[in-house]
């Protein structure tokens, strides 16, 4: 078997055990000292649930991911492992997105506070020299200057975060979202033998198992439920972000020309990105600002269409395949720029041809206002 699958199952196993290890003990601190996401009009939840789970993440995959590189470099008579001026940079914002969730699922954080976090963290990678340099064809356009480049790199990063944190409303769907994104990267990195990268996100992926686990399938009334809180879902969202830029720099030193990377990206985040995309539209169609909290999210909608939670994270992990399968299909047939319209052309048409009617149907508008 090929060194490095094994060393990815590695990291994979170990972050799922070190997850099993810390959650029981991160319900039980929650429980101590009275740490709970306490329920109100725009949650669906309708008990207090504790809210770390998101601090999980970070230290399991990094526990994960050392133990394998080690394995690795032993099963390669010591090879030393090389750390680029980037990722020193990575690891500085993912510690401050990381410790700024923590901080926001404790205390609080101001939204405006939050939002000048994002954008900082998002500003190391254009400064280490990590930002999108190509559109490889999209609207016809391909290289981009540096000018707008690092522009558009901290505002997909800053987009991409508060994608993962929008949508993770129901038990179980932006974990699962996100799951399948990073099975979707780890794919695309292993293939172009980037393995550090590689065993990096096997070693994320390995704790939202257990996470998962507990937070759809948890009985809050034996202390067994968790919420990710912002500290997981900021990591989550900063981590996908980065891949994403990191898999879409045209940089032909380290990755040959790929030019399906950009609509790649795009289309493992499909669900998260159209989504935020359609509930600013409506909020502003209907007079209200981009961040007015409302309950119109997709997984809102299909509870609201008569759906349980259950059933609704089911139906949108399987519209996310099935855009996923779709856009590798089309994708030898039409170019970027079509595929993407039609991409959003079902998405619009599913929620006024479908959702809505059964919204209707059960006496909920298609908006509200809560």
């Amino acid at each position: 078997m090929n060194i490095y699958i094994v060393v990815s199952l590695i990291a994979f196993c170990l972050s799922i055990t070190c997850g099993f290890i810390f959650i029981p003990r991160i319900l039980n601190f929650c429980k101590n000292r009275n740490l709970y996401d306490i329920p109100d009009s725009r949650k669906v939840h309708k008990r207090a649930i504790p809210r770390l789970g998101g601090v999980s993440f970070l230290p399991s995959m990094l526990a994960a991911t050392i133990v394998a590189l080690f394995v690795w470099s032993y099963a390669y008579n010591g090879k030393k492992i090389q750390i680029s001026p980037w990722t020193i940079f990575f690891a500085v914002g993912l510690a401050v997105i990381y410790t700024t969730g923590l901080i926001d699922d404790i205390f609080g954080v101001k939204a405006k506070k939050k939002f000048i976090i994002q954008i900082f963290v998002s500003c190391l990678l254009p400064i280490s020299w990590l930002f999108i340099n190509n559109l490889y064809g999209f609207m016809g356009i391909y290289e981009l200057p540096f000018w707008v480049g690092v522009p558009l790199t901290v505002f997909i990063l800053v987009f991409i975060m508060n994608a993962i944190n929008l949508i993770d409303g129901i038990d179980g769907l932006s974990a699962s979202l996100s799951f399948i994104a990073l099975g979707g990267f780890f794919y695309c990195f292993f293939v172009e033998k980037m393995w550090i990268y590689a065993i990096l996100i096997a070693g994320l992926m390995g704790v939202l198992v257990p996470f998962l686990y507990y937070n759809i399938f948890g009985k809050q009334e034996k202390n067994r439920k968790i919420f990710m809180g912002d500290s997981g879902s900021l990591t989550l969202g900063y981590i996908l972000g980065v891949l994403l830029v990191k898999f879409c720099m045209d940089n032909p030193n380290v990755m040959a020309y790929r030019k399906g990377s950009i609509f790649l990206s795009v289309t493992l985040l499909i669900i998260p990105i159209f989504d935020v995309c359609r509930v600013v539209i409506v909020r502003m169609l209907h007079g209200y600002g981009i961040f007015h909290p409302d309950k119109n999210h997709i997984h809102h909608k299909f509870m609201r269409a008569g759906l349980t939670q259950h059933q609704a994270l089911i139906a949108i992990l399987a519209f996310a395949i099935a855009f996923i399968i779709l856009n590798t299909v089309l994708f030898n047939w039409l170019n970027f720029t079509v595929t993407i319209l039609i991409d959003i052309a079902i998405f619009t048409l599913f929620n006024l041809l479908v959702l809505n009617p059964f919204i209707k149907r059960n006496n909920k508008q298609p908006f509200q206002e809560d």
